[in-house]
């Protein structure tokens, strides 16, 4: 049964409503979505949710909105609209604490998965557009591979971890049309130095791999694929558009195989429907299977504009955790703190139960060495490259 015993639910059950109040639970990148200074003043804080674009002339919008409602589109399939958005840099600061690195490249606006719990809708509220429409209004960022190769160029990016798809899937249906993350790949192919990671649904990321194996020669390099249930029908139902779970953990094992760092994020855990001890360890020992080198997770993290979105799916398809759902997250703002403390002992455990690391770790900046020297990686138990090397502590 579902680990939900740490916060009683309430005694009587209350309509689900919209929710303003501060998010303070986890995520796997929770104030990372920087689309870049260029287009918006703070990726940290979150926007008045705003009209449909259609609503505002163009000539009244400031900004990336205005950039979005001049957007052409150039394609309509599957239910989505793609547009094409100018941007003046690829290579986005992002000033969160939260996460480990300080900046990020999204070669996408909006992802056609349409994950429930996709907290990063609040992202299209900056274009003046709801959130609701994250899967339906997919924008292209224009020239990438020319801004990347301008934006590397930066002397603040030298030894920095640069993280590829923080807010938007970079390996979407999308990019078999647009071929952005490609060419920016195919850009970052040509410098070295560089601490890259890619965190991805999709096993579209298999076709890069002779440019990831190009890369990982002259920089680091690691790929996070997510993945938050084995369970095929839960995770077309949770995330309608991605692969299946069994072509993630191939990709793994694929990656694996051609010698690429890759491990397993399973982010976000979802309170009373993928936190059963049985599912998470199933989860685990399939990473494990794949040989993955890491195994990480982060309870769901749910911004208003997500809310509206994944509180009526809650409703509508697990009724019986809408009270829970609802204590949790309108009225306290995210899931307590003991229960979060519940869930990351239970992965701490799973790690050393299948020897999987807790997480990438990016060499030095200042200390930069060649991924063929050294993994990068801080594990229990350790890894090494090239084998897999356990030490009894």
């Amino acid at each position: 049964m579902a680990t939900l015993h740490t916060l009683p639910a309430p005694p009587a059950p209350s309509r689900i409503r919209s929710n303003r109040s501060e998010q303070t639970s986890l995520t796997l990148f929770p104030t990372a979505a920087c689309h870049g200074g260029s287009e918006i003043a703070s990726a940290a804080s979150t926007p008045t949710p705003a009209p449909h674009r259609s609503s505002n002339p163009a000539a009244e919008l400031v900004g990336i909105a205005r950039l979005a409602a001049s957007s052409p589109l150039t394609d309509a399939k599957r239910g989505t609209e793609y547009f094409l958005l100018p941007v003046r840099s690829i290579v986005n600061h992002c000033d969160s604490e939260r996460v480990p690195f300080n900046w990020t490249i999204n070669p996408y606006r909006g992802c056609e998965f349409g994950c429930q719990y996709c907290y990063a809708r609040y992202t299209h509220e900056y274009m003046e557009i709801d959130g609701g429409d994250f899967e339906k209004k997919i924008y292209a960022k224009k020239d990438v591979g020319e801004l990347v190769s301008h934006d590397l160029l930066n002397p603040r990016l030298q030894g920095e971890h640069i993280a590829i798809g923080t807010a938007t899937d970079p390996y979407q249906p999308a990019e078999r049309d647009f071929g952005n993350t490609r060419a920016i790949l195919e850009r970052m192919a040509e410098r070295e130095g560089l601490i890259l990671s890619i965190t991805t649904k999709s096993n579209q990321v298999l076709r890069d791999i002779d440019l990831l194996k190009k890369i990982s020669e002259r920089s680091s390099i690691s790929i996070n694929l997510s993945i938050t249930t084995v369970r095929t029908r839960l995770a077309r139902l949770l995330e309608p558009r991605a692969p299946r779970p069994d072509l993630r953990f191939e990709t793994v094992k694929k990656l694996r195989e051609a010698g690429i760092s890759a491990g397993v994020l399973a982010m976000p855990v979802l309170p009373g429907i993928t936190d059963r001890e049985a599912d998470l360890d199933a989860l685990a020992r399939a990473a494990r299977d794949a040989g993955a080198l890491w195994f990480a997770a982060n309870v769901l993290f749910l911004m208003p504009a997500s809310q509206k979105q994944f509180l009526p799916f809650i409703a509508a398809k697990f009724p019986r955790l809408v009270r829970q759902y609802e204590e949790w997250y309108v009225r306290r703002g995210g899931s307590p703190q003991a229960y979060r403390k519940e869930i990351s002992g239970r992965i701490r455990g799973l790690q050393r139960k299948y020897g999987l690391g807790v997480r990438p770790v990016m060499p030095s900046p200042t200390a930069y060495v060649p991924p063929q020297m050294t993994l990068g990686l801080s594990l229990e138990p350790r890894i090494r490259s090239g084998a897999i090397e356990k030490s009894m502590e």
